[in-house]
């Protein structure tokens, strides 16, 4: 067996991601929670082994496979742009196990209002930790600007979860059981955009196809949130809405209503389930390393690229996660 050629392109993902499909085959491996478990070591043995292979230095006996799968530990774990190890609960590969836990607790625990304000709160706590771990570019946010996005993102969860609870009071059950998913979908149309506040303000990188910077641009940022925000909530609907009507049914029969202490660890495992699919198929809607017309960004960038480039018809940015 020779040495592993130094042409294999790990900048971009093992599939082809102008494919759904291969976008999905990618982030079912960028979410697998066993990444969760590997230690310190193990993740910059995967650094290195990226790193060097990137420096044109391949680690002796490596096979294409075993650089695959460190590229996959590598960027489970440390932020595409700025090379930063992401905080464990803020990484992509623990949003099945923390998501299937505060999910399923916010819809067993819907109906007294401790218990809806606790865990919206948990919630958008954890929110804010994945959002800005797995925002776009290298630009700084500063403590007043985070927290402000928590802040308001936990608020119009709350108050859009309970101004729909005391609306819901005289309606069916399992109408109640869908209230969570709204305070969700609100939260993220709030905590997103204002999390990554600093990308709307001065832009997010956007390069050429080979990768090379060629400038900032809100517009390219305000189309990546827009994108991640519709993501976010498509990823919340199964979780959120076949768990309930599940739930609802199950809790009518004698089996359930002798065993109640079953309720919560039941709605919990189905919620995983959901996301366990859900999380990397939401993911794949649109691509990682998004792509957007020059004629549509800010005039001057775009006279800045067509002075360097005058062909150049297209850029390309990473809108986040």
């Amino acid at each position: 067996m020779g040495e592993l050629p130094l042409d294999i392109n790990i900048q971009e993902p093992r599939w082809d991601q102008s494919t759904f499909l291969g976008r999905a085959l990618h982030f079912f491996t960028v979410t697998d929670p066993r990444n969760l478990l590997l230690s310190g070591a193990q993740l910059e043995a995967s650094r290195n082994i990226v790193q060097n292979y990137r420096a044109g230095v391949v680690t002796p006996g490596l096979t294409e496979d075993q650089l695959w799968r460190a590229k996959y530990v590598y960027d489970s774990a440390f932020h595409p742009d700025t090379g930063e190890k992401v905080v464990l609960i803020g990484r992509m590969s623990a949003q099945v196990p923390m998501n299937m836990t505060i999910t399923g607790c916010m819809l067993t625990f819907y109906r007294k209002t401790p218990t809806v304000v606790f865990w919206q709160w948990v919630n958008q706590s954890f929110n804010a930790v994945v959002n800005y771990s797995n925002r776009s570019g290298d630009a700084p946010i500063t403590v007043g600007q985070l927290g402000t996005a928590y802040v308001s993102a936990t608020t119009g969860a709350v108050a859009t979860a309970l101004g729909l609870k005391s609306l819901t009071k005289h309606l069916p059950p399992l109408v109640g059981r869908f209230v969570p998913f709204a305070a969700v979908a609100a939260a993220n149309c709030i905590n997103i955009p204002l999390m990554r506040q600093r990308e709307l303000q001065v832009g997010i990188p956007v390069t050429d196809e080979a990768g090379q910077r060629l400038g900032h641009s809100v517009t390219a940022a305000k189309q990546g949130i827009f994108q991640v925000v519709i993501s976010r909530i498509c990823m919340a609907i199964p979780a959120m809405a076949i768990p309930p009507v599940i739930m609802d049914t199950l809790e009518k029969k004698d089996f359930l209503k002798r065993r109640a202490w079953l309720g919560a660890p039941l709605q919990v495992g189905l919620v995983g389930f959901c996301l366990v699919f859900a999380t990397p198929l939401c993911c794949a809607l649109f691509p990682q390393r998004s792509s957007i017309h020059v004629s549509r960004l800010e005039p001057e960038l775009r006279a800045q690229i067509h002075q360097q480039n005058p062909s150049m018809e297209v850029v390309y940015y990473n809108k986040g996660l």
